[in-house]
């Protein structure tokens, strides 16, 4: 498929950045940043944010620079999402009859992101896996749940790919506050 992200036609998910369980992802503080950055994007562009969490009485909330970011928040059960409602959650309130493009990103990778992601693609809605802000506790897992996803069709992006693709164009009023946004973002 050789199509690009729309962000009109688009949602951000970002699945269980969960304060508890970040201390033992490997660059967790790297993924959130990145995370945060993509939702930042998102909202300047009216794109929807929704977060997930993983059995939020065990593991916590998500992390403040993630949950604070997310339109609304699905407390989950199951690794894959969308047995605790989120594609429904996603077509909700939507005008049209095509189901939105989802961009994903999460923690772990090879758990619950990569069952979310392929629960999203068994429902027929087109997945974009941003890799630079998913994370697992073991380089490893995440290699093989981004080689699994993208066997099953998913398509693998940054964040920065997906943000300059939802602007289209250096002419989008939105270009020049959300290049700051990346510039920033690189700075140590």
């Amino acid at each position: 498929m050789a199509e690009k992200m729309q962000g009109s036609q688009s949602v951000l998910v970002l699945v269980d950045y969960q304060s508890r369980l970040l201390p033992a992802i490997a660059h967790g503080a790297r993924v959130i940043a990145e995370a945060a950055m993509l939702a930042d994007a998102a909202h300047a562009l009216g794109v929807r944010v929704v977060g997930t969490e993983q059995n939020p009485a065990g593991l916590g909330p998500n992390a403040p620079e993630v949950r604070q970011r997310c339109d609304t928040t699905l407390a989950k059960m199951h690794f894959d999402a969308c047995e605790d409602g989120l594609a429904e959650a996603l077509i909700e309130g939507r005008q049209g009859a095509n189901p939105p493009e989802v961009v994903v990103a999460g923690c772990e990778a090879h758990v619950c992101l990569m069952q979310t992601a392929l629960g999203l693609l068994a429902r027929r809605f087109r997945v974009w896996v941003v890799e630079s802000a998913c994370a697992s506790r073991r380089a490893a897992d995440k290699l093989a749940a981004m080689q699994r996803l993208q066997q099953s069709g998913a398509t693998l992006v940054t964040a920065e790919m997906v943000i300059f693709e939802w602007l289209g164009s250096c002419e989008h009023p939105s270009f020049k506050p959300l290049l700051q946004l990346v510039k920033n973002h690189d700075r140590p």
